[in-house]
C-alpha cells in the first residue's frame, strides 16, 4: 500500500530537519527522506582514520539562529564557545580578535576595532530581521509584502539618520575599501577580508562582500563555538526533534524523482521504486538539482528554467582535514591557543593575490585558510595527546583547469602544506592522515551542484529578496505544491536554520489562507 504524508521534505541536512520539525509539530504528517546513511547533509560528523573523527564540511558553530532553538525547545552542547581568531604571523607577533577586542594592534587600530564592530552589530540586527522572514516579493501590491518592506523600513530608520546614511552607503560596497580606509594592522585588514569572503567565489574588492560580511554576524552575533562531538551532534539533536515531534526520518533512501501529476506535485519516487504521495514535497537540495534533476525541466516555464540555469553555484572553497600526532609548533602560540581559530592571511592584499588566479581556473598557490583543532576542547575527537585539524581552505574553483585529478589535487596539498609550514615548520611530520575535499569532491559527496556549501553565490543578485531567483523567492516554487527550504533560498548557507524555519512558516501560512 502506497503511503500517504502531508509533506515529505527530500534530505535531512540541517535546514529540511528545522522544516520538517515545525510542520510535524504543527500537526503534519511528514516524511523525511536522506540519500545517505545518516542524516546532516554538509553537517556531519565521520571518521577520518582509526580513532580520529572530523566534522565533514561545516566545523564551525556562529549563526545557528536563537528562534529556531526556541522553537524546537532545544539546547546545545558545546566543547568551545567565544573562541577568538587568531591572524597569525611568521614571527610571532600575531593579532588576536574576540568579539569586540582586537590585541595586538596600535591603540588607534584598537580603538577604530571597537567602533567598527559595534557598528557592524547594530547593522547586523537590521539584517537579522529580514533573515528571519520570509522575503517579501517585490513589485507587489498584496499588503503583507507592502507591510513586511515597510517594517524593514522602519527598522532601517531607527539607526538614526547618520546611521541609516552609513548602512545604506556601504551594504554594496567591498570590503577591502572599508578596511584599508579604517585600519593600520595588514593582519587585521586581512582577517576581516577573510570573514567576508569565506566559502565564496569573491575576493576583498568584490562587490556587496560587506553584506557578506554583515551576513556572518547574523546568527550569536558571530561568536564562533565548536558543538561536542563535531557538527553531526547538530544534525542528531535536530533529527531527534523532528522525530520526536511525529516525524518520520529515514536515511539511506535516495530520491529518484519528484512526482508530478496533472500539473501539480504528487509525492516522490525513490531510487528502489518506492513511491510515497503527498501534495505537498520540500526539497532541501539546491535549487539547480531540485528543478534539473529531481523534477525534470519540461515542467517548468522556459523563462524560469533559464533563470535557474544561470545561477552561479560554483564554489571556489575546498576542506582539508589532518590527523595529527600532537599539535604543532607556532612560535607565540601554547597549548591553549589552538583551541581558537586560526587563520592564515597576512593582509587584505594577500587574501585579493589568493582569489586572482581563481578567476582563471588556477587554484591558489598561496592560499587562505582558516583553521580549527576541535579536539583541543573535544578529547573524543581523536586519541589521547593526538589531535584533528579541520580546514578551509581558499582559493580552490570547481571549474579547475583541467579538472581535479590526482595530480592536481596532490598539487594543492602541497600548496597548502607549503604555506602552513611557513607557520608551523612541522606541520608535515606531524601528519597521521589526510583528507582535502575539492569543491568536485563536495559536490560528489554531499550532492550539492557545483560543490558551493551556500547552493549559490552571496551576490546582490541571488542574495535577500531575489534569492535564487525571481519566482521562487518566498520558498514556494511556481509548481503547485512544491518548496525548497536550503541553502540556496534565502537567506543563504552556514548552519543557520534559518531557512528551513521560514519555509515551515510559509507553508503553513499557504495552508491556512486557502
Amino acid at each position: 500500500m502506497t503511503e500517504r504524508y502531508d509533506a515529505i521534505v527530500v534530505g535531512a541536512g540541517h535546514n529540511g530537519l528545522v522544516c520538517a520539525a515545525l510542520l510535524a509539530r504543527a500537526g503534519r504528517s511528514v516524511l523525511v527522506l536522506e540519500a545517505s546513511e545518516q542524516v546532516g547533509g554538509a553537517a556531519v560528523t565521520r571518521e577520518l582514520a582509526d580513532g580520529f573523527s572530523v566534522s565533514a564540511c561545516a566545523h564551525l558553530l556562529y549563526q545557528l539562529q536563537p528562534e529556531v532553538l526556541k522553537d524546537l525547545n532545544l539546547s546545545l552542547s558545546l566543547a568551545g564557545e567565544n573562541l577568538e581568531t587568531i591572524a597569525l604571523a611568521e614571527d610571532g607577533a600575531h593579532v588576536r580578535l574576540t568579539e569586540t577586542e582586537a590585541i595586538g594592534v596600535s591603540d588607534d587600530d584598537a580603538d577604530q576595532y571597537r567602533r567598527f564592530r559595534k557598528r557592524m552589530r547594530r547593522f547586523a540586527r537590521v539584517l537579522r530581521g529580514v533573515i528571519n522572514k520570509a522575503p517579501p516579493r517585490l513589485g507587489t501590491t498584496d499588503w503583507h509584502d507592502l507591510a513586511a518592506l515597510a517594517r524593514l523600513g522602519f527598522d532601517i530608520r531607527r539607526l538614526g539618520k547618520n546611521e541609516m546614511r552609513e548602512f545604506l552607503r556601504i551594504i554594496g560596497m567591498n570590503i577591502h575599501d572599508e578596511v584599508t580606509e579604517r585600519f593600520e594592522s595588514p593582519l587585521l585588514r586581512g582577517a576581516l577580508s577573510l570573514d567576508a569572503v569565506l566559502g565564496t567565489h569573491l575576493g576583498p574588492r568584490s562587490p556587496n562582500t560587506i553584506l557578506t560580511y554583515l551576513y556572518r554576524l547574523t546568527g550569536n552575533r558571530g561568536r564562533l563555538a565548536i558543538p561536542r562531538g563535531g557538527m553531526g551532534m547538530v544534525s542528531a539533536l535536530l533529527a531527534q526533534a523532528a522525530r520526536n515531534a511525529g516525524a518520520n526520518v529515514m536515511t539511506g533512501v535516495p530520491v529518484e524523482r519528484i512526482v508530478v501529476a496533472n500539473g501539480r506535485i504528487g509525492g516522490v519516487e525513490t531510487a528502489d521504486g518506492e513511491v510515497y504521495e503527498s501534495h505537498q514535497v520540500i526539497s532541501s537540495a539546491d535549487p539547480k538539482r531540485t528543478v534539473m534533476d529531481l523534477v525534470g525541466a519540461r515542467h517548468f516555464e522556459t523563462t524560469f528554467v533559464k533563470r535557474i540555469q544561470h545561477l552561479r553555484s560554483a564554489g571556489n572553497a575546498a576542506k582539508l582535514h589532518l590527523a595529527l600526532n600532537g599539535l604543532p609548533d607556532v612560535a607565540g602560540l601554547d597549548a591553549a591557543d589552538f583551541g581558537h581559530r586560526l587563520v592564515i592571511e597576512p593582509g587584505e592584499h594577500y587574501v585579493e593575490r589568493a582569489f586572482n588566479p581563481a578567476k582563471y581556473g588556477e587554484y591558489s598557490p598561496e592560499p587562505v585558510i582558516e583553521m580549527t583543532f576541535p579536539s583541543v576542547h573535544d578529547e573524543s575527537l581523536a586519541p589521547a595527546g593526538q589531535h584533528v585539524m579541520s580546514a578551509i581552505v581558499q582559493f580552490a574553483p570547481y571549474a579547475l583547469k583541467g579538472g581535479w585529478d590526482h595530480d592536481a589535487k596532490q598539487g594543492f596539498f602541497e600548496a597548502i602544506l607549503m604555506t602552513m609550514a611557513k607557520y608551523m615548520p612541522d606541520i608535515g611530520e606531524r601528519i597521521v592522515a589526510s583528507e582535502l575535499l575539492t569543491p568536485a569532491d563536495i559536490e560528489s559527496e554531499f550532492h550539492i551542484t557545483g560543490g558551493h556549501w551556500h547552493h549559490g553565490e552571496l551576490s546582490l543578485d541571488q542574495f535577500l529578496f531575489v534569492r535564487p531567483v525571481s519566482g521562487a523567492a518566498q520558498y514556494a516554487m511556481p509548481l503547485d505544491g512544491l518548496w525548497l527550504c536550503g541553502a540556496g533560498t534565502h537567506p543563504g548557507g552556514g548552519i543557520s536554520g534559518a531557512a528551513g524555519r521560514n519555509a515551515a512558516r510559509a507553508i503553513i501560512k499557504r495552508e491556512k489562507s486557502r
